[in-house]
Protein backbone atom coordinates (compact mmCIF):
# COMPACT_ATOMS: atom_id res chain seq x y z
CA UNK A 1 0.00 0.00 0.00
CA UNK A 2 1.22 3.60 -0.95
CA UNK A 3 1.48 5.17 2.71
CA UNK A 4 0.18 2.44 5.05
CA UNK A 5 3.60 3.24 7.24
CA UNK A 6 3.47 6.21 7.73
CA UNK A 7 4.28 7.18 11.18
CA UNK A 8 1.92 8.37 13.56
CA UNK A 9 1.71 12.58 13.09
CA UNK A 10 1.27 12.94 17.05
CA UNK A 11 4.38 15.38 16.96
CA UNK A 12 3.18 17.72 14.03
CA UNK A 13 6.51 17.17 12.98
CA UNK A 14 5.45 14.27 10.24
CA UNK A 15 3.86 14.05 7.38
CA UNK A 16 0.25 12.78 6.61
CA UNK A 17 -0.98 9.68 8.07
CA UNK A 18 -3.26 9.01 5.34
CA UNK A 19 -3.67 9.80 2.21
CA UNK A 20 -7.29 9.37 0.23
CA UNK A 21 -8.23 9.97 -3.12
CA UNK A 22 -11.86 10.71 -4.09
CA UNK A 23 -12.86 11.60 -7.62
CA UNK A 24 -14.87 14.25 -8.45
CA UNK A 25 -18.18 12.06 -8.49
CA UNK A 26 -18.11 11.02 -5.22
CA UNK A 27 -17.23 14.15 -3.72
CA UNK A 28 -19.87 16.12 -5.18
CA UNK A 29 -23.19 15.63 -7.18
CA UNK A 30 -22.34 15.08 -11.01
CA UNK A 31 -25.37 13.10 -12.02
CA UNK A 32 -27.27 15.50 -14.07
CA UNK A 33 -23.88 16.48 -16.23
CA UNK A 34 -22.54 12.77 -16.42
CA UNK A 35 -26.37 12.03 -17.73
CA UNK A 36 -26.04 14.94 -20.21
CA UNK A 37 -22.67 13.23 -21.28
CA UNK A 38 -23.85 10.07 -22.02
CA UNK A 39 -27.05 11.28 -23.52
CA UNK A 40 -25.28 14.22 -26.18
CA UNK A 41 -21.27 13.76 -26.38
CA UNK A 42 -18.20 15.41 -24.54
CA UNK A 43 -19.10 18.75 -26.48
CA UNK A 44 -22.38 18.99 -24.99
CA UNK A 45 -20.64 18.09 -21.71
CA UNK A 46 -18.08 20.88 -22.12
CA UNK A 47 -20.37 23.62 -22.86
CA UNK A 48 -23.03 22.79 -20.10
CA UNK A 49 -19.92 22.91 -17.56
CA UNK A 50 -18.35 25.85 -18.80
CA UNK A 51 -22.24 27.65 -19.11
CA UNK A 52 -22.61 26.56 -15.30
CA UNK A 53 -19.16 26.57 -13.95
CA UNK A 54 -20.57 29.65 -11.46
CA UNK A 55 -23.17 27.01 -10.08
CA UNK A 56 -22.19 25.07 -7.05
CA UNK A 57 -22.51 21.64 -7.26
CA UNK A 58 -24.36 19.67 -4.91
CA UNK A 59 -22.63 17.69 -1.85
CA UNK A 60 -22.18 14.28 -3.19
CA UNK A 61 -22.32 10.58 -1.40
CA UNK A 62 -18.70 11.16 0.05
CA UNK A 63 -18.68 14.61 1.05
CA UNK A 64 -19.36 14.31 4.58
CA UNK A 65 -17.33 11.85 4.80
CA UNK A 66 -14.70 14.33 3.20
CA UNK A 67 -15.28 16.86 5.28
CA UNK A 68 -15.29 15.34 8.70
CA UNK A 69 -11.67 13.40 7.62
CA UNK A 70 -10.42 17.09 7.03
CA UNK A 71 -11.50 18.02 10.24
CA UNK A 72 -8.83 15.75 11.88
CA UNK A 73 -6.24 18.29 10.84
CA UNK A 74 -8.01 21.25 12.52
CA UNK A 75 -4.64 21.48 14.88
CA UNK A 76 -2.66 20.22 12.37
CA UNK A 77 -3.16 22.27 9.55
CA UNK A 78 0.67 22.78 8.88
CA UNK A 79 1.16 18.43 8.76
CA UNK A 80 -2.10 17.06 8.68
CA UNK A 81 -2.92 14.06 9.38
CA UNK A 82 -5.30 13.03 6.53
CA UNK A 83 -4.90 14.88 2.67
CA UNK A 84 -7.68 14.31 0.48
CA UNK A 85 -6.29 14.20 -3.12
CA UNK A 86 -9.44 15.39 -5.82
CA UNK A 87 -9.35 12.77 -9.23
CA UNK A 88 -11.37 13.56 -11.92
CA UNK A 89 -11.65 12.74 -15.65
CA UNK A 90 -12.86 16.22 -16.15
CA UNK A 91 -9.98 18.28 -18.08
CA UNK A 92 -8.98 21.37 -16.42
CA UNK A 93 -11.21 23.40 -18.26
CA UNK A 94 -14.29 21.55 -17.13
CA UNK A 95 -13.35 21.27 -13.80
CA UNK A 96 -13.03 24.89 -13.19
CA UNK A 97 -16.89 24.15 -11.73
CA UNK A 98 -15.44 21.86 -9.44
CA UNK A 99 -12.59 24.33 -8.38
CA UNK A 100 -15.20 26.81 -7.45
CA UNK A 101 -17.24 24.27 -5.48
CA UNK A 102 -14.24 23.04 -3.39
CA UNK A 103 -13.64 26.89 -2.86
CA UNK A 104 -16.76 27.34 -1.80
CA UNK A 105 -17.04 24.91 0.75
CA UNK A 106 -14.00 25.96 1.97
CA UNK A 107 -12.91 22.25 1.32
CA UNK A 108 -8.72 22.21 1.83
CA UNK A 109 -8.24 19.99 -1.06
CA UNK A 110 -4.82 21.06 -2.38
CA UNK A 111 -4.02 18.38 -4.71
CA UNK A 112 -5.92 17.44 -8.08
CA UNK A 113 -5.45 15.51 -10.88
CA UNK A 114 -7.90 16.07 -14.11
CA UNK A 115 -7.14 13.52 -17.26
CA UNK A 116 -9.75 14.60 -19.66
CA UNK A 117 -11.80 11.52 -20.25
CA UNK A 118 -8.58 8.75 -19.14
CA UNK A 119 -8.25 6.50 -15.40
CA UNK A 120 -6.83 8.92 -13.23
CA UNK A 121 -6.44 6.38 -10.77
CA UNK A 122 -2.51 5.85 -12.27
CA UNK A 123 -1.64 8.74 -10.64
CA UNK A 124 -2.19 7.15 -6.63
CA UNK A 125 1.23 5.81 -6.53
CA UNK A 126 2.80 9.69 -7.58
CA UNK A 127 0.53 11.27 -4.99
CA UNK A 128 1.45 8.71 -2.15
CA UNK A 129 -2.59 7.76 -1.85
CA UNK A 130 -3.38 4.94 0.06
CA UNK A 131 -7.01 4.29 -0.41
CA UNK A 132 -9.31 5.34 -3.42
CA UNK A 133 -12.82 5.85 -3.53
CA UNK A 134 -14.52 6.37 -6.86
CA UNK A 135 -17.77 5.76 -8.76
CA UNK A 136 -15.65 4.35 -11.54
CA UNK A 137 -15.83 0.51 -10.62
CA UNK A 138 -12.91 -0.29 -13.26
CA UNK A 139 -10.52 2.17 -11.70
CA UNK A 140 -11.42 0.44 -8.51
CA UNK A 141 -10.67 -3.24 -9.69
CA UNK A 142 -7.62 -1.92 -11.14
CA UNK A 143 -6.29 -0.05 -8.08
CA UNK A 144 -7.14 -3.25 -5.90
CA UNK A 145 -5.08 -5.58 -8.83
CA UNK A 146 -1.99 -3.09 -7.76
CA UNK A 147 -2.51 -3.53 -4.20
CA UNK A 148 -4.13 -0.33 -2.92
CA UNK A 149 -7.15 -0.15 -0.93
CA UNK A 150 -10.03 0.90 -3.12
CA UNK A 151 -13.90 0.93 -3.03
CA UNK A 152 -16.84 1.57 -5.39
CA UNK A 153 -18.88 4.28 -3.78
CA UNK A 154 -22.65 3.91 -4.50
CA UNK A 155 -25.88 6.11 -4.46
CA UNK A 156 -27.48 6.20 -0.93
CA UNK A 157 -27.91 7.26 2.51
CA UNK A 158 -25.08 9.75 3.73
CA UNK A 159 -26.45 9.08 7.18
CA UNK A 160 -23.36 9.51 10.30
CA UNK A 161 -24.45 10.83 13.18
CA UNK A 162 -24.33 14.49 12.63
CA UNK A 163 -21.95 15.09 16.21
CA UNK A 164 -18.46 15.27 14.62
CA UNK A 165 -17.34 12.33 15.14
CA UNK A 166 -16.13 10.11 11.94
CA UNK A 167 -17.20 6.38 12.34
CA UNK A 168 -16.35 4.30 9.62
CA UNK A 169 -17.57 0.24 9.54
CA UNK A 170 -15.77 -2.33 8.03
CA UNK A 171 -16.31 -6.36 6.88
CA UNK A 172 -14.20 -8.53 8.00
CA UNK A 173 -12.76 -11.55 5.31
CA UNK A 174 -11.69 -10.07 1.95
CA UNK A 175 -11.84 -6.30 3.30
CA UNK A 176 -9.71 -5.95 6.63
CA UNK A 177 -8.75 -9.51 6.37
CA UNK A 178 -8.15 -11.97 3.52
CA UNK A 179 -10.36 -14.04 2.07
CA UNK A 180 -8.62 -16.85 3.19
CA UNK A 181 -11.76 -18.18 5.47
CA UNK A 182 -14.07 -17.32 3.19
CA UNK A 183 -12.76 -19.32 0.87
CA UNK A 184 -13.36 -22.56 2.99
CA UNK A 185 -16.56 -21.16 3.21
CA UNK A 186 -17.63 -21.36 -0.54
CA UNK A 187 -15.71 -24.21 -1.16
CA UNK A 188 -16.20 -26.26 1.73
CA UNK A 189 -19.67 -25.43 3.61
CA UNK A 190 -20.70 -23.66 6.48
CA UNK A 191 -19.30 -26.86 9.22
CA UNK A 192 -15.98 -26.80 7.34
CA UNK A 193 -15.51 -23.48 8.14
CA UNK A 194 -16.16 -23.29 11.53
CA UNK A 195 -14.22 -26.51 11.93
CA UNK A 196 -11.08 -24.43 10.40
CA UNK A 197 -11.62 -21.33 11.90
CA UNK A 198 -11.81 -23.18 15.45
CA UNK A 199 -8.79 -25.31 14.33
CA UNK A 200 -6.75 -21.85 13.73
CA UNK A 201 -8.42 -19.82 16.33
CA UNK A 202 -4.79 -19.04 17.64
CA UNK A 203 -3.47 -18.24 14.08
CA UNK A 204 -3.52 -14.82 12.80
CA UNK A 205 -5.60 -13.77 9.59
CA UNK A 206 -3.54 -12.60 6.92
CA UNK A 207 -4.36 -8.69 5.68
CA UNK A 208 -6.65 -7.58 2.94
CA UNK A 209 -6.68 -4.69 1.61
CA UNK A 210 -8.28 -2.33 3.81
CA UNK A 211 -5.97 -3.05 6.61
CA UNK A 212 -3.68 0.00 6.22
CA UNK A 213 -6.05 2.13 6.10
CA UNK A 214 -7.66 0.68 10.15
CA UNK A 215 -3.80 0.51 10.53
CA UNK A 216 -3.58 4.53 9.86
CA UNK A 217 -6.64 5.28 11.55
CA UNK A 218 -5.52 3.50 14.99
CA UNK A 219 -2.60 5.59 14.99
CA UNK A 220 -4.88 8.59 14.73
CA UNK A 221 -6.94 7.65 17.37
CA UNK A 222 -3.80 6.68 19.73
CA UNK A 223 -3.36 10.69 19.36
CA UNK A 224 -6.23 11.26 21.36
CA UNK A 225 -8.06 9.82 24.48
CA UNK A 226 -9.81 7.12 24.45
CA UNK A 227 -12.74 8.87 25.81
CA UNK A 228 -13.20 11.75 23.63
CA UNK A 229 -11.84 10.42 20.15
CA UNK A 230 -12.74 12.30 16.77
CA UNK A 231 -12.58 8.27 15.40
CA UNK A 232 -14.86 5.66 16.33
CA UNK A 233 -14.18 2.49 14.25
CA UNK A 234 -16.90 -1.13 13.78
CA UNK A 235 -16.46 -3.75 12.92
CA UNK A 236 -19.64 -5.25 11.04
CA UNK A 237 -19.28 -9.14 10.15
CA UNK A 238 -21.31 -12.40 9.31
CA UNK A 239 -19.44 -14.46 11.33
CA UNK A 240 -20.90 -15.61 14.82
CA UNK A 241 -19.67 -17.94 17.63
CA UNK A 242 -16.97 -19.79 17.58
CA UNK A 243 -15.63 -18.17 13.98
CA UNK A 244 -15.29 -14.78 15.92
CA UNK A 245 -12.50 -15.56 18.24
CA UNK A 246 -9.55 -15.48 15.12
CA UNK A 247 -10.97 -12.25 14.61
CA UNK A 248 -10.51 -10.86 17.96
CA UNK A 249 -6.91 -12.70 17.97
CA UNK A 250 -5.67 -11.57 14.71
CA UNK A 251 -6.47 -8.14 15.62
CA UNK A 252 -4.95 -8.21 18.88
CA UNK A 253 -1.41 -9.41 17.00
CA UNK A 254 -1.79 -6.81 14.76
CA UNK A 255 -1.86 -4.46 17.75
CA UNK A 256 -5.46 -2.35 16.26
CA UNK A 257 -7.82 -1.60 18.60
CA UNK A 258 -11.70 -1.30 16.95
CA UNK A 259 -14.19 0.18 18.95
CA UNK A 260 -17.18 -1.75 18.03
CA UNK A 261 -17.35 -5.67 16.58
CA UNK A 262 -20.80 -6.68 15.50
CA UNK A 263 -20.75 -10.13 14.90
CA UNK A 264 -24.36 -10.98 13.27
CA UNK A 265 -24.43 -14.05 12.19
CA UNK A 266 -25.89 -13.89 8.70
CA UNK A 267 -28.02 -10.99 9.86
CA UNK A 268 -28.89 -8.44 7.28
CA UNK A 269 -25.94 -5.62 8.26
CA UNK A 270 -28.46 -1.92 7.43
CA UNK A 271 -30.34 -1.52 10.97
CA UNK A 272 -26.85 -2.11 12.62
CA UNK A 273 -24.95 0.21 10.75
CA UNK A 274 -27.79 2.84 11.06
CA UNK A 275 -27.19 2.42 14.30
CA UNK A 276 -23.30 2.75 14.41
CA UNK A 277 -24.06 5.85 13.05
CA UNK A 278 -21.84 4.61 10.10
CA UNK A 279 -20.34 8.08 7.46
CA UNK A 280 -19.28 5.06 5.83
CA UNK A 281 -19.16 1.36 5.62
CA UNK A 282 -16.78 -0.76 3.29
CA UNK A 283 -17.77 -4.66 2.64
CA UNK A 284 -17.17 -7.31 -0.59
CA UNK A 285 -20.33 -8.36 -0.73
CA UNK A 286 -22.93 -6.95 -3.01
CA UNK A 287 -25.74 -8.28 -1.16
CA UNK A 288 -24.61 -6.74 1.86
CA UNK A 289 -23.85 -3.40 0.29
CA UNK A 290 -27.51 -3.53 -0.85
CA UNK A 291 -29.21 -3.60 2.96
CA UNK A 292 -25.94 -1.06 3.84
CA UNK A 293 -26.57 1.77 1.37
CA UNK A 294 -30.51 1.86 2.40
CA UNK A 295 -29.56 3.24 5.77
CA UNK A 296 -25.17 4.83 5.21
CA UNK A 297 -22.98 5.78 2.61
CA UNK A 298 -21.70 2.27 1.48
CA UNK A 299 -18.64 1.87 -0.84
CA UNK A 300 -18.28 -2.10 -2.60
CA UNK A 301 -14.90 -3.85 -2.31
CA UNK A 302 -14.43 -5.91 -5.42
CA UNK A 303 -11.59 -8.20 -3.47
CA UNK A 304 -11.80 -12.08 -3.20
CA UNK A 305 -13.26 -14.89 -3.79
CA UNK A 306 -16.91 -13.62 -4.01
CA UNK A 307 -16.24 -11.63 -6.56
CA UNK A 308 -13.89 -14.07 -8.74
CA UNK A 309 -14.74 -14.02 -12.29
CA UNK A 310 -16.31 -16.88 -13.26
Amino acid sequence: MGNANKPPNVTGEDVQILTIAISSRALFDLRESHELFERQGLEAYHDYQVRNEDVILEPGVAFPLARKLLALNEDHVRHPRVEIILLSRNSADTGLRIFNTIEHFGLNVERMAFTNGESPYKYMEAFGADLLLSTNARDVSQALAKGYAAATILPGSAAGDGDGQLRIAFDGDAVIFSDEAERVFQERGLEEFHSSERDAANQPLSGGPFKGVLEALHKIQSAFPIENNPIRTALVTARSAPAHKRVVLTLREWGIRIDEALFLGGREKGEFLKAFGADIFFDDQQVHIESAKQHVASAHVPHGIRNAVK
